[in-house]
């Protein structure tokens, strides 16, 4: 079956929304974060996921944060001034318990709004978890004239979820990162989803990254540091893994252009504490103690190849004809995994071996170019090497090993321009330790 071939609009520069196919890309947006955030924020987010080919925010709310309301308000508000971008809510039902009544009223609360989602003439709705609270969405549906349920029961697994398609109207899959000791993401969970999914939707999970984990206060003697005993940086929360990353980013999107399900969300925009964000800085979001791995650790560079990969997705075939610029990002960790304490960090969720012996030190780049094109990695002096791309697919990866003779910042050049990240040093020697990437582009 051939598909359309989708054009970049050549007044505005936007790809064009999949009106045919009915495909969509959103972000998980953590209002949990927002306390106090002014209009201005909503609306620099909304602007920074339209210029990527985001389509909508999906936004997670807790119970009880008491600037739910507020935040809500100057979301919707935003999208709506913005214009060709769409909201929905997604219920954190991990954060606190919801009643009947307060559900049904965020939903009555914002289904009119413009920058609402709709799917069928029905405000989509979601959730985080909560499948224990499933015999009350019908009771929801009847207070608010109606819904299209796509929750994140993952707990359950696709075949658990498949004996509950008479409460929901799709899936929404939080399986995005490789399980415990695997290095690589597969297709089985997400083709397992569709199976049992029966025809209703399914929207598939996407992250760039994932760790969380604790901090190293070294002391210094002489040129080599000597752990101390580590504090970990969220005490609200048990949690203290890294999952593979290395291709993540890069496997996930070839991954959804091989399932094309009905929806894809990325994981997250901006949940800064288990380094899943692909916002701008925004510190007032850090929730105390991820700062430790979080600052001087962009991640907006993981953006720049997201026009290709949604155009792509939206008109159902890698093979689009391709008109963006040029672009290539690289992500890495700046200090050799076995360089630094790891302090108990498993290899993923529920893991029981040391994310030291699952993390690969790389420099991974990822490319995507109209033909022909010599990208050059390097770190430091120590390190160059040009990969060239095949010209046969518009996308290419490559990665770089390195190790702690091999320093300095790294610099990724194509087609004449150059971008230069932070160092890759050979010792964590600033107080802590951290799984987490930091992302350039050009």
């Amino acid at each position: 079956m051939e598909h359309p071939i989708e054009r970049r609009d050549p007044i505005s520069g936007h790809w064009p929304a999949a009106r045919d196919s009915g495909r969509r890309v959103f972000a998980h947006y953590m209002v949990g974060l927002t306390c106090d955030q002014q209009p201005e924020h909503w609306a620099h987010d909304i602007g920074a996921a339209k210029v990527a080919g985001i389509d909508g925010f999906a936004l997670n709310v807790g119970s009880s944060d008491h600037w739910t309301s507020t935040q809500l308000d100057h979301a919707y508000g935003a999208a709506e001034d913005s214009g060709g971008f769409s909201l929905f809510l997604s219920f954190d039902m991990a954060a606190g318990c919801w009643s009947v009544p307060q559900v049904a009223d965020l939903i009555n609360r914002y289904q009119g709004s413009s920058a609402q989602m709709m799917v069928d003439g029905r405000p989509l709705v979601s959730t985080f978890e909560g499948p224990d609270w499933a015999s009350n969405w019908p009771a929801v549906r009847n207070e608010t004239g109606g819904i299209c349920l796509i929750p994140d029961w993952s707990s359950l697994g696709p075949h658990g979820v498949g004996q509950r398609l008479d409460l929901i109207d799709g899936a929404f899959s939080w399986d995005a990162w490789p399980k415990p000791a695997q290095s690589k993401m597969t297709t089985v969970e997400d083709l397992l989803y569709k199976d049992n999914l029966q025809g209703k939707k399914y929207m598939m999970g996407v992250s760039p990254w994932f760790y969380t984990g604790k901090s190293n206060p070294n002391i210094i003697l002489g040129r080599f540091p000597t752990p101390a005993k580590p504090g970990p940086d969220l005490p609200q929360w048990n949690k203290n893994w890294y999952c593979s990353s290395e291709s993540l980013w890069h496997d996930r999107w070839k991954q959804v252009l091989e399932v094309m399900p009905d929806f894809v969300q990325i994981i997250t925009w901006n949940d800064f504490g288990e380094s899943s964000y692909i916002c701008d800085a925004s510190p007032a979001q850090v929730v105390k103690g991820a700062e430790k791995y979080v600052s001087g650790h962009s991640h907006t560079a993981f953006r720049a190849v997201l026009p290709y990969f949604i155009a792509a997705y939206k008109s159902g075939s890698a093979e689009i004809d391709w008109r963006g610029q040029d672009t290539a990002i690289a992500w890495y960790r700046t200090v050799p995994v076995r360089a630094q304490g790891h302090n108990g960090t498993v290899w993923g969720q529920g893991g029981t071996v040391s994310a030291a012996h699952g993390a690969r030190d790389v420099v991974s780049v990822l490319a995507v170019t109209k033909g022909l094109a010599c990208i050059t990695i390097a770190i430091g002096d120590s390190r160059r090497v040009t990969f060239e791309t095949t010209g046969r697919n518009p996308v290419s990866y490559f990665e770089l090993p390195f190790d702690q003779h091999a320093t300095g910042p790294v610099s990724l050049a194509l087609n004449g321009r150059t971008a230069i990240g932070p160092e890759i040093n050979a010792w964590c020697g600033h107080g802590k330790a951290s799984l987490n990437a930091v992302a350039i582009h050009i």
